[in-house]
């Protein structure tokens, strides 16, 4: 799978050691930076890759900033993107079970590096249900 993935500052270090994991399974990723621990602001990251995932030019993303919820907001800004938060492993798999989120969203200083593991293994095998839950994603965006 071909997976954008993004990161403020906060989330670098998690970042990179994601990269790698991802890379050891098989995955090609795009990286959108940032690519240093220097301070950073994360929308400078967070749009190119939703353009890319609204443009298809990837297939899923990933980003990380130090609570999650700036690279949320930023994400969902984007018409196309359905970016979720989470720090539990039952939580990405809902999110993508029941609004097909195509940006996982994580709180590098909230979590353990294992558990950015299990979180990122637990949304990449998770399909979409479909079903009643694909009515509630069609109401999503504004007109």
């Amino acid at each position: 799978m071909k997976i954008g993935i993004c990161s403020d500052h906060a989330g670098f270090d998690y970042k990179t050691d994601l990269i790698s994991h991802l890379q050891a399974n098989g995955h090609e990723i795009v990286d959108f930076g940032t690519h240093s621990t220097a301070s950073m602001d994360y929308p400078d990251v967070a749009h190119p890759l939703a353009e890319a995932v609204e443009k298809g030019d990837v297939e899923l993303g990933i980003a990380m900033c130090g609570t999650g919820n700036g690279m949320q907001m930023a994400l969902n800004k984007h018409q196309g993107i359905r970016a979720g938060l989470c720090w539990d492993v039952e939580i990405a798999q809902l999110i993508r079970q029941h609004n097909n989120a195509n940006v996982l969203v994580m709180p590098a200083r909230f979590i353990p590096f294992e558990k950015v593991i299990e979180i990122t293994d637990a949304y990449l095998a998770t399909g979409f249900e479909g079903g009643r839950h694909q009515g509630r994603i069609d109401k999503i965006p504004c007109i």
